[in-house]
């Protein structure tokens, strides 16, 4: 079946083979994102560094010195010399060894119990003001503060002051150095142009691309199993989930659920001729799908008649246009304007950037947006996030990650994973053999399901390809 150039073609699955674990950075690799942070305090003159995580908001502490809170909060301080110091409350002080910096004796700890549960024991601690005092933060102290956002001038005038961590540690810092040396800095490590967790390592790339075949590989089996007449808590099943951290909650929408947006599953039954979204996101990574729970365009109900060739197929075809322009110095304007150009916004409703940076954190931040000058550049890690929403033909979907590598990151990789770098290459074959996908040589693809978009549920094989 042929399209406006998008074909439906039956196709084996392939098999890339699974990835080792690669969880733990080494001491060395973390010591060097400590130093780069460093400098970068030195080029905004900054005498500390303050960086704070809770349970959602995990992913800045976890790139800095691989800790994340378990039912606390915790505060990381840096200073322009010497091993770290990471504040945390009664129970993350036992999870503390999770950090190869703090195994090795380079991350000093003290426990705060403030950032305990309440009604835990809470009177053993030093106050926070004497803790910052004794770090060297003073009246002359500058300190720069990392939560998980920062601000725009249109958004806050005072956006340089305008924190986004709890007031009570805000308040501390600002009752000892003054209102105006207490700044918001995330963007030093969030920013889609320079911010350091932007420049993935050899490391990061095979540690993503571990997540990446975890999740896509829970895909692919419940694609592959995927049946009406069952609930979505037995569906979701099918993932197999493995235990590692979510990035978020497990989507799926179904007959119960359809118009809820970023539900999970709720108890409701698959049914036949409805449509189905469902995703998995470890730490790093997010796999989606969506399709109709029927075997052929005939079993579609008649207002979604036609959702290959008018929805989902474009769909397609406008995703692969965009790999193919997610090139080294491409502006980002240039990806929004080829997505709106392509899926117009009054049939497609594609309202959040198409594609956006992802970490630890499912969403980081974007370079793509209207009249963005902010550049593709090697060693990002790119989620294909392109969310169209349609009243008649509900949704299509062909979200995974991508990395893109200059040679010289992909020969690191090649060097020191060789196994991550071939998967990657054999992924690059099949979407160009298979599905006539031809990427910039860029672009390393982390998913083992690589442009696999069966948009008829009940029959996984037959997928969408620019060639037949």
């Amino acid at each position: 079946m042929e399209t406006n150039h998008i074909y439906l073609k039956s196709t084996t699955w392939p098999d890339f083979g699974p990835a080792n674990p690669v969880i733990h950075p080494p001491v060395e690799e973390l010591e060097k994102r400590i130093e780069n942070t460093r400098q970068m305090m030195r080029e905004r003159k900054l005498s500390h560094l303050v960086v704070y995580g809770d349970r959602e908001h995990f992913a800045n502490l976890m790139y800095l010195v691989h800790f994340d809170p378990r039912f606390e909060e915790a505060l990381l301080i840096i200073s322009e010399t010497g091993s770290p110091l990471i504040l945390v409350g009664n129970e993350c002080a036992g999870h503390l060894s999770v950090s190869p910096l703090y195994t090795s004796g380079k991350l000093r700890y003290e426990r705060y119990q403030p950032f305990s549960l309440l009604n835990q024991p809470r009177n053993e601690s030093r106050s926070l003001k004497s803790i910052l005092k004794e770090e060297g933060i003073d009246t002359d102290s500058t300190v720069g503060c990392i939560g998980w956002k920062y601000f725009s001038p249109e958004e806050f005038p005072a956006n340089i002051t305008t924190l986004d961590i709890p007031s009570f540690l805000a308040d501390a810092l600002r009752e000892i150095c003054g209102f105006n040396q207490v700044v918001n800095v995330t963007d030093i490590l969030m920013s889609p142009s320079y911010g350091l967790k932007s420049f993935l390592s050899p490391f990061e790339i095979a540690h993503f691309e571990f997540v990446n075949v975890m999740a896509s590989e829970g895909m692919k089996r419940l694609l592959t199993n995927f049946r009406c007449g069952i609930t979505d808590f037995e569906l979701v099943k099918e993932y197999g989930y493995t235990g590692y951290p979510l990035g978020c909650h497990i989507g799926m929408k179904s007959s119960g659920n359809q118009h809820i947006g970023l539900s999970s599953p709720v108890g409701a039954e698959i049914k036949k001729g409805e449509p189905c979204s469902t995703g998995i996101a470890y730490w790093g990574n997010n796999i989606c799908r969506v399709g109709w729970a029927v075997a052929n365009e005939q079993e579609l109900p008649e207002t979604a008649s036609g959702y290959v060739e008018n929805f989902a197929g474009p769909y397609f075809k406008a995703c692969v246009e965009w790999m193919q322009n997610l090139r080294i110095g491409t502006k980002g304007k240039v990806l929004r304007e080829l997505i709106d150009n392509r899926l117009p916004f009054d049939q497609f409703g594609i309202f959040l950037n198409p594609g956006h940076l992802i970490h630890y954190e499912e969403w980081m931040s974007s370079p793509i947006y209207t009249g963005s000058e902010e550049e593709i550049y090697s060693g990002m890690h790119m989620q294909i996030d392109i969310i169209p929403r349609s009243s008649h033909y509900f949704s299509s979907r062909m979200e995974e990650g991508i990395v893109i590598a200059d040679e010289t990151l992909r020969n690191q990789l090649n060097q020191q994973y060789p196994d991550v770098y071939r998967r990657c290459m054999a992924r690059r074959d099949f979407m160009e053999s298979v599905l006539g996908i031809s990427l910039p040589e860029e672009i390393l693809p982390l998913s083992n399901i690589p442009g696999l978009v069966p948009p008829f549920l009940l029959n996984y094989r037959k997928v969408m390809s620019l060639i037949p």
